[in-house]
């Protein structure tokens, strides 16, 4: 009963939080300067008023901005995001066609991150804590910090130019090999091949991020009274790690986990565009280029609601990891 409170209460917060975000983006996105209806009629060749003026009402851009936000709410409710006018398909359509690969590429990036994050971090707090070897939590901090330090676009880029360009061992765009009609693992090892580079270039951040974060907060576990006392009992290191410190070491791993998976949805957007990887960063991004405004506010809204329902799920593995906070 708890736990169904809590994710009752949890996702009565979401929806609010959703509802003021789709608000807030609306209204950004209404006080931007450029009118779509012209921008549109200009690339079509033409700057007839009457043709401006037919766009408009179109796309009910005529109406006062209450009215287009009613609409808009009304719709969502309706799970109808609007109508693209430069794609000519609905919102809802172009987002879910490039949504799987923008939510592969996360998984992947953040399993990858995440997965050589805390053992980088337990390493480099083990050989510190140990008094051997003490040169690799240097080495190990000293390269989270360097690949922390480095552009993202500019990690992307040398990535490219050594891995693809110098030593033709994988694809540098895209997501699989144009016209090359793969079918079955032909066409997964394809995927995969042209995932590797992008998983590196966005994950390699959140990796050093994660890496010094276990190895501050395993170092602070391994000093507390209860591992001195399993110590004095005799209890063998690599025991104390893995079944005392590591569980309450990973709390605030978690946490921030949690938060900095909105922060890669962000990532995705540069990305994908110098990968030419085709989700809905790339998408946003050429949507902004465009003023696609509907198209935007379609994007916008999907991503904060990723954002809401990744921090949900920290919640609920932060409450398995501590039992005690399903009692607070």
């Amino acid at each position: 009963m708890k736990t169904l409170s809590f994710l009752v209460s949890r996702l009565g917060k979401a929806v609010l939080v959703v509802l003021g975000v789709v608000i807030v983006n609306f209204m950004l996105i209404r006080m931007a300067p450029g009118d779509p209806a012209a921008v549109l009629a200009g690339e079509s060749g033409s700057s007839d008023p009457a043709y401006v003026e037919q766009l408009r009402q179109q796309f009910g851009l005529d109406q006062p901005v209450y009215v287009q936000l009613a609409t808009y709410l009304k719709g969502i409710v309706q799970l109808d995001l609007g109508y693209s006018y430069r794609e000519r398909l609905p919102v809802l359509d172009l987002i879910l066609d490039r949504l799987p690969a923008t939510l592969l590429l996360m998984a992947c990036a953040f399993v990858f991150a995440i997965t050589l994050g805390v053992l980088f971090g337990i390493v480099a707090s083990r050989s510190r804590y140990q008094g051997k070897r003490p040169w690799l939590d240097s080495v190990l901090m000293s390269g989270a910090l360097l690949i922390y330090a480095t552009p993202q676009f500019w990690l992307a880029l040398l990535a490219i130019i050594y891995f693809s360009l110098h030593l033709g061992w994988l694809p540098p765009f895209g997501m699989e090999t144009v016209a090359a009609g793969f079918t079955g693992w032909a066409r997964v090892k394809d995927i995969a091949a042209h995932l590797v580079l992008p998983t590196l270039s966005l994950g390699c951040f959140f990796m050093a991020v994660y890496a010094r974060l276990t190895r501050a907060s395993m170092l602070e576990v391994l000093g507390m009274d209860f591992i001195k006392t399993a110590r004095a009992k005799g209890v063998p290191v690599g025991e104390i790690i893995r079944h005392h410190a590591l569980r309450n070491a990973l709390l605030p791993v978690v946490t921030f986990a949690g938060i900095q998976l909105g922060q890669m949805a962000g990532g995705a957007v540069l990305t994908e565009t110098v990968f030419g990887w085709p989700g809905i960063g790339r998408l946003m991004f050429d949507a902004l280029i465009q003023r696609d405004y509907q198209l935007l506010l379609g994007v916008f809204l999907v991503t904060s609601t990723m954002v809401v329902v990744f921090n949900l799920l920290t919640d609920l593995v932060y409450r398995f990891i501590d039992p005690r906070i399903q009692d607070a």
